[in-house]
């Protein structure tokens, strides 16, 4: 990744997450002011900046990291401010101190941040005054805190539950497609088939999983003390509980890619099996896509959603010898995307 790439997110936040950060920061120096007659009251809105984020749950995360990082660095430099005055060396010797106590405590990085930023500022903004000073940037800090929580609170963030449920359904959808494009290689007669690309593009599901689950983890957190978390409770379940079953996919359409790029050769084709092998597949593929694509909400089912792509027992007839272990591990990773498949009809 070049340097200046990884400056970028991969998704700007919601405009509204800038506007309730700006607002909560605003409000802090205002308030923070009057009610300390502080000209400059940078604890406070430094402190609203950092609270204010995506989810109520992470704000009140990141209003305890911060009160508890500042209060513990402000009792730190005003015992060493007492103890051995407010010299540079002194300055330097706390902030050591300071991330070696963050160590010891085993204190998350925001507060372990926060208490050797929060010292030296007592120590050197408030020489001569340090344990007013150090009561000021409590008090103020507790301010900007409170008010990035009460923005927070009156501003609801919104339930991520449109990033998961895309995500989700294109998860499926990239299944579905590694699945038709395994039925092409076991069924094509001409031996004209690209096992290299196939392979590659099975690989890819692998990412795509974990950005699902990174997706509809936030959906989950989004749910946490949000007044509006219930009307899509049940749909962010959905996503959770279609997303295990399509991690099952995931290694076992994984497992049928590598054991066809690694034992395929041209006659395989002339299996009875192997084309009966691929028809499921492509008959799986079908059902997947109708059930991600499916919305619990939809008025209408496709035509087809009652009609069982997935039809009647495989009759296994003898392979060839250098073709049984290929054919026995595809019936196995068969089964289990079945067995997926269907059990997700059966709930929908």
């Amino acid at each position: 990744m070049p340097p200046l790439g990884a400056l970028r997110a991969s998704a700007r936040s919601p405009l509204i997450q800038v506007a309730k950060t700006s607002l909560a920061a605003i409000i802090s120096w205002f308030v923070a002011g009057a009610l300390l007659d502080q000209p400059l009251p940078i604890f406070a809105t430094i402190a609203a900046l950092l609270v204010v984020q995506p989810s109520l749950n992470q704000s009140i995360a990141k209003g305890l990291e911060r009160s508890v990082g500042v209060l513990i660095g402000v009792f730190l430099a005003y015992g060493a401010g007492a103890l051995l005055g407010t010299s540079s060396l002194i300055v330097l010797v706390i902030i050591v101190v300071a991330l070696l106590l963050s160590w010891v405590l085993r204190l998350t990085p925001g507060s372990a941040n926060q208490i050797p930023i929060s010292a030296m500022l007592v120590l050197a903004i408030g020489q001569g005054n340090t344990g007013a000073y150090a009561l000021e940037r409590i008090v103020e800090t507790l301010i900007g805190v409170a008010i990035a929580l009460i923005v927070n609170l009156a501003i609801v963030p919104p339930v991520l539950r449109e990033p998961a449920r895309r995500a989700v359904t294109d998860l499926g959808a990239n299944i579905a497609g590694t699945l038709d494009e395994l039925s092409r290689v076991l069924t094509r007669a001409d031996g004209d088939v690209d096992l290299d690309a196939m392979l590659t593009r099975a690989r890819t599901l692998r990412p795509l999983q974990r950005e699902t689950r990174e997706h509809v983890a936030r959906a989950e957190e989004s749910l946490l003390l949000n007044p509006r978390g219930g009307r899509h409770r049940s749909d962010i379940e959905r996503d959770r509980d279609l997303l295990t079953r399509l991690d099952v996919l995931v290694t076992r359409v994984l497992g049928m890619a590598r054991a066809v790029h690694d034992h395929y050769d041209e006659t395989l084709w002339e299996e009875p099996m192997t084309r009966a092998i691929g028809v499921e597949l492509e008959r799986a593929a079908h059902d997947l896509r109708l059930i991600t694509a499916a919305q619990p909400d939809s008025e209408a089912a496709p035509m087809t959603a009652d009609l069982p792509a997935l039809t009647a027992p495989l009759v296994i007839a003898a392979p060839h010898p250098q073709h049984w272990i290929l054919i026995g591990a595809l019936m196995e990773d068969l089964r289990r995307v079945r067995d997926e498949i269907i059990g997700s009809r059966e709930e929908d």
